[in-house]
């Protein structure tokens, strides 16, 4: 359902609304993250759901280290693309802020610029787990903590696991941050809105900051699913690391709620934007 949902609006926003001419700034956003979650999903969706149905050995070497890079990866372009939308929309409410004015002029190049710069960052911070991660290993000697459903990764120096820990929380703090400080920052500027309609004869002005205000509610409840199930995520990656022997049903508990952003996050869209139900009416 969730490779579905982001693939099929990621189709509708590169075809339909280019063609039809009526493309907006944030919908180039919004499209690298409908991409981030569809290969979230299909990198390590379809392996564990192979796995949990009883499969085994699907998968040699090389499909694991290209699935977990892959993984990791698509989840950090999320993340990072997350950021970057809440941003560009607080950004793009503030128009008292000069900053704000000079992105909505270059608005098309700043977007492009930053959401490539979003894919190869962690492109480049995660190119070590091709290194540290191999086949399934059949071995009753092997810890169960380093070893998954499908594949298996060897026990790593503490100076090597501190670092890429230090790395990852460094990256997923600074994001999650910037979200938190955008999520309040558009709240004010609601509330101002709010305000500001109530005293508003214009009934043009009064359709344009309606619009504004329901984009800014869109990337609320977008940053509020995704502050929730990565919290719940990381609670229970925390929770595996500590125990000597996690159950296959606690892993498979963690990665439902690993991805459940991604499945989630086109129904938001699909509710949100009018655009949406009227391409499928015209349809």
């Amino acid at each position: 359902m969730g490779v579905l949902a982001n693939s099929g609006l990621l189709c509708l926003y590169n075809c339909t609304f280019l063609i039809a001419q009526i493309l907006r700034p944030t919908d180039l956003i919004v499209s690298q993250l409908f991409l981030a979650n569809a290969l979230v999903l299909l990198s390590k969706g379809i392996p564990q759901t192979l796995a949990a149905l009883g499969v085994k050995s699907f998968l040699d070497t090389t499909g694991c280290k290209l699935l977990f890079y892959l993984h990791r990866v698509a989840r950090g372009a999320s993340l990072s693309t997350t950021c970057f939308l809440s941003v560009f929309q607080a950004l793009k409410l503030s128009s008292g802020i000069s900053v704000g004015a000079e992105l909505r002029m270059q608005s098309q190049t700043c977007i492009v610029l930053c959401c490539s710069f979003c894919w190869v960052l962690h492109l480049v911070l995660n190119i070590h787990i091709p290194m540290f991660v191999t086949g399934p290993i059949n071995s009753k000697n092997m810890n169960a903590e380093n070893m998954y459903l499908y594949c298996s990764s060897p026990v790593v120096g503490r100076l090597h696991f501190s670092a890429v820990a230090i790395t990852y929380a460094f990256s997923d703090s600074l994001c999650l941050g910037l979200m938190a400080w955008c999520s309040i920052f558009m709240v004010l500027m609601l509330f101002r809105h709010w305000r500001h309609v109530r005293r508003m004869r214009s009934t043009s002005r009064s359709r344009r900051v309606a619009c504004e205000v329901r984009a800014t509610c869109t990337i609320l409840v977008l940053m509020s699913l995704f502050l929730s199930f990565h919290s719940l995520s990381s609670i229970l990656s925390l929770w595996i690391t500590q125990v000597r022997s996690p159950a296959h049903w606690l892993r498979n508990l963690a990665f439902l709620f690993s991805s459940g952003f991604s499945t989630l996050s086109p129904l938001v869209f699909i509710f949100s934007d009018t655009r949406i139900s009227q391409s499928c009416f015209s349809c």
